[in-house]
């Protein structure tokens, strides 16, 4: 064996225990618990997976650690010399190990990234992992939630379909304190939707024909998808005969030929037919019953109108109640009833409006046969609902009649300054009012305007009568007549005949005051008659003078009035002019 030459290869130099725990702790990767690591993948264990992060053993991720889906296989989401990013969870565990966890990592990261797309409005992708009760749950790097409802555009029964496969979805709900995302897919399709309905309404046109598919079935009718919009069958367009319910003609599913109705734009609303794609069997049917032909039908139905008979075929035509007989016939059931055989002519086609007009009373005469009307007969319930009816139009009468006695309302306008032909026929029936002359609504403008200047003539008349009457003595009270009387009485007495008297005065002195103040007044309405005998002549004559004859009456009398007064306005004008 040879020599060592150099011996001092093999000399360690003096280190102490705290500077070697200062190298060995340099060479460590310092963090704490919640910080973020990088390491390499060294192990994969069927539990668990084991990444040097460079510290003084490996850390530990566990299986349920690794990824946000449920039971996974750990070489199926890393390979031994990966890098991997992870959270520290604990720095030393009850065995001493380093914990850490891939999946945690990944979510702080993925939040961030979600919640910016959140922000933006945009689209998530992800696989569906899980069916859970009303709904999926997405990988979109997060658990995202998408409901049943917000599948699809309608409702999805059956969600396992989707199972494992990749959908486009928005986020429309974040909730960090929860952990809580919730996605739809429907405002995705939505927003693809209108676009392509944009697209395709923009080349529809009525009488267009399309191919496509029933959608759905409702009561009102059957949607068909045309490719990205759905039209709208109605079932009275789905067969040219009678339809209870759509499910009779066509099946979701089935593909059918429609033709465009209607395309409203606005409402963003396609109307389609399906009977239109087919022959009209009814056109085929008629052809049969050329105009002239006489036939037998039996009658299906009586209506106020006439009588509906069939002809057969499913063909059914109108007879008229004047093509009924050659006499007058109030009710069709005076000539027959559902049920009987009656020849008939057809005397028009209309083939848009499908009807055939018919007629008995043209047959019987080609045929020579007569047709019996039968006399109307009224039972016992007509005729109380005739006398119900008469009770009714009395009652309305007194209900017309009450609302004609009802007061005008009154006008805007002052009436004052008006004449009578420029007011207004309401305005005229207000005026009567006031004036208590009677008056219709039903009258007309001009037999108004009559009823009111006949009764202004009444004034006129009336105050000739008073000014006759002035003109005769005053039968004066005798004492007799005053010692009747209280005293209360005697003291109105002789207020109104304007003798001074007095309370305190006894009833003999107040009946001697009477008595000599209506002898000394009895003289005065002669006086009176005799001064106001012309102003009654001048108004007598007036009273018998139109409108325009009074009016020249007062110019010449050089009396101010206008056209705008009325008759006896203007007559009370020319009377206190004449006095």
């Amino acid at each position: 064996m040879s020599e060592i030459k150099n011996p001092s290869v093999f000399e360690e130099p003096d280190i102490s225990d705290e500077e070697l725990n200062k190298l060995i702790n340099g060479t460590l990767a310092m963090f704490d618990d919640g910080d973020l690591v990088t390491g390499t993948v060294v192990a994969v264990d069927k539990d668990e997976v084991l990444l040097d992060i460079g510290f003084k053993s490996e850390g530990v991720i566990p299986a349920r650690e690794l990824s946000i889906r449920k039971d996974v296989d750990p070489s199926t989401i890393v390979q031994v010399g990966d890098t991997v990013e992870a959270l520290v969870l604990q720095k030393e565990d009850k065995e001493g190990r380093l914990l850490l966890s891939k999946k945690r990592a990944e979510y702080e990261r993925s939040w961030l990234e979600v919640e910016e797309k959140f922000n933006k409005g945009i689209n998530v992708e992800g696989e569906v992992i899980e069916i859970v009760r009303g709904g999926l749950i997405l990988d979109i790097g997060l658990r995202g939630f998408l409901p049943a409802s917000l599948v699809d555009l309608r409702r999805v029964r059956d969600l396992d379909s989707y199972l494992h496969t990749t959908l486009e979805a928005r986020v429309i709900e974040m909730d960090r304190n929860r952990n809580n995302i919730v996605l739809s897919r429907r405002v995705v399709l939505e927003q693809s939707r209108k676009e392509e309905r944009a697209q395709v309404m923009e080349k529809l046109t009525k009488g267009m024909r399309l191919k496509g598919k029933v959608s759905s079935i409702v009561e009102f009718g059957a949607f068909v998808d045309l490719g990205g919009i759905d039209g709208l069958v109605h079932i009275s367009e789905l067969s040219w005969n009678h339809v209870s319910h759509p499910s009779e003609v066509v099946k979701v599913g089935q593909e059918v030929e429609v033709e465009v109705l209607d395309v409203d734009m606005d409402r963003e609303r396609i109307s389609l037919g399906l009977k239109q794609t087919q022959e009209d069997p009814w056109r085929t049917l008629v052809a049969n019953y050329p105009a002239g032909a006489i036939l037998e039908g039996t009658v299906t139905k009586l209506v106020p109108f006439g009588a509906f008979v069939s002809l057969g075929e499913g063909v059914e035509g109108l007879v008229h109640i004047s093509e009924m007989a050659n006499t007058r016939v109030e009710v069709p059931s005076q000539v027959c009833k559902p049920g009987d055989k009656v020849q008939v002519k057809v005397m028009e086609v209309d083939l848009d409006r499908r009807r055939i007009s018919l007629s008995m009373r043209a047959a019987a005469d080609v045929l020579g046969i007569d047709i019996k009307v039968a006399p109307v007969e009224k039972p016992a319930e007509t005729e109380e609902a005739e006398g119900e009816a008469a009770a009714s139009e009395e009652g309305k009468g007194k209900a017309a009649a009450e609302k004609e006695a009802a007061p005008e309302p009154e006008p805007e306008e002052d009436l004052s300054n008006k004449s009578l032909d420029e007011m207004k026929k309401s305005e005229l029936l207000y005026y009567a009012g006031t004036k208590g002359v009677k008056v219709s609504s039903k009258m007309t403008k001009t037999e108004i305007i009559e009823a009111l200047e006949g009764a202004e003539e009444e004034p006129a008349k009336e105050a000739e009568s008073a000014a006759a009457k002035a003109s005769e003595p005053a039968a004066s009270a005798t004492a007799a007549d005053y010692s009747k009387m209280k005293k209360d009485e005697l003291l109105d007495a002789a207020k109104a005949a304007g003798v001074e008297v007095n309370s305190k005065m006894t009833k003999a002195e107040i009946i001697e005051a009477l008595e000599g103040g209506t002898s000394q007044k009895a003289a005065e309405p002669k006086k009176a008659a005799a001064a106001k005998k012309p102003a009654a002549e001048e108004a007598t004559d007036y009273s018998k003078m139109k409108k325009d004859e009074l009016l020249d009456a007062a110019k010449a009398a050089k009396v101010e009035v206008n056209s705008k007064m009325t008759k006896a306005q203007i007559i009370e004008a020319l009377a206190a002019n004449s006095k």
